[in-house]
């Protein structure tokens, strides 16, 4: 996984001309779940062809240019590692915000199954 990449490939977007606002999200392992537990890792689960229904819905929003994720899959992730890259490009602030916000919701309930590694308690 590569945000540098991954930018430069929206920066050569034919429409990159319109482009007023690129914003990102970074996902990485947090030590502790959303219940509390000390977590040791992670390992997600992707399903491509909803993700794509996702992105292809997404980028038919007003003044969306592009979008691009990038999900860690192949390995188990430790605490710190990057779970997911999210860019979109668009126009102004009001619609980006609203496509990454509304985009990464869609992925995380429809898209990504994760199983954390927890500490053991002994």
């Amino acid at each position: 996984m590569d945000i540098s990449a991954m930018l430069a490939a929206i920066k050569k977007h034919p429409d990159f001309d319109k482009v007023g606002m690129i914003l990102c999200h970074n996902g990485v392992v947090r030590a502790t779940s959303r219940d509390g537990r000390k977590v040791t890792g992670l390992k997600v689960s992707v399903d491509h062809e909803k993700l794509a229904q996702i992105i292809a819905e997404q980028k038919q929003r007003p003044g969306i240019i592009d979008i691009r994720v990038e999900i860690c899959e192949e390995r188990d992730l430790a605490v710190g590692d990057d779970v997911m890259f999210l860019a979109i490009a668009g126009d102004i602030r009001e619609n980006v915000i609203a496509v990454l916000r509304d985009t990464l919701n869609a992925i995380k309930t429809t898209v990504t199954a994760k199983t954390e590694y927890f500490q053991s308690t002994r």
